[in-house]
């Protein structure tokens, strides 16, 4: 699979998709919409594009939850030279924290997650041995593989290209402030 073939749907509604989803069951409908992500702060660029992307999100009012990258030394094992990268840090953890907070605050019946990060597989079973009655769903992202997330869920969708194409943000979209934030560059 060309791991460059979805980009051009970054431009990605959050509020919209969960909307496609929740419109499958009859009664169901969406609460809340969360957005785990972190700031990669080594590039003004692409804070940038990414800080364009909160705001639109915001302004459909998804909660957005940071986490952080941090900075790493690592060794190459074919080359023995050093080398900086960075891996992010908090997400899973603030995924976690949060699907379990909400359940506690009774918060939904349902919850939807968006990953093919194994890392949070305690945090479903968590929830599910608590909050029997709660479901916990997931949709793995088209081109990722999680056959264990899917085992544990309770239910689960398949993530299709036309629900990318249908939740796109327009490519000029007007805040509710009257403030117009574009598509960023590269991301067609």
């Amino acid at each position: 699979m060309n791991p460059f073939k979805y980009q051009k749907f970054k431009w990605l509604n959050l509020r919209s998709l969960a909307d496609i989803y929740a419109a499958n069951i009859e009664g169901d409908f969406v609460e809340d919409v969360y957005y785990f992500t972190a700031f990669a702060s080594w590039s003004p660029e692409k804070v940038s594009r990414h800080q364009a992307y909160i705001n639109a999100l915001e302004d459909m009012n998804v909660k957005v939850v940071l986490g952080e990258f941090k900075r790493k030394t690592k060794r190459c094992n074919n080359c023995k030279l050093n080398f900086v990268t960075y891996e992010e840090k908090q997400t899973d953890v603030n995924i976690a924290v949060t699907l379990f907070r909400l359940a506690v605050e009774d918060k939904y019946d349902k919850v939807i997650i968006i990953s093919g990060d194994t890392d949070i597989l305690p945090a479903i079973r968590l929830v599910q041995s608590t909050f029997p009655e709660k479901k916990v769903g997931v949709i793995v992202p088209i081109g990722r593989e999680s056959n264990s997330l899917r085992a544990t869920a309770d239910f689960r969708y398949k993530m299709r290209e036309s629900h990318l194409e249908q939740a796109q943000f327009a490519d000029r979209h007007v805040l509710k402030n009257g403030k117009a934030i574009t598509r960023p560059q590269g991301w067609v």
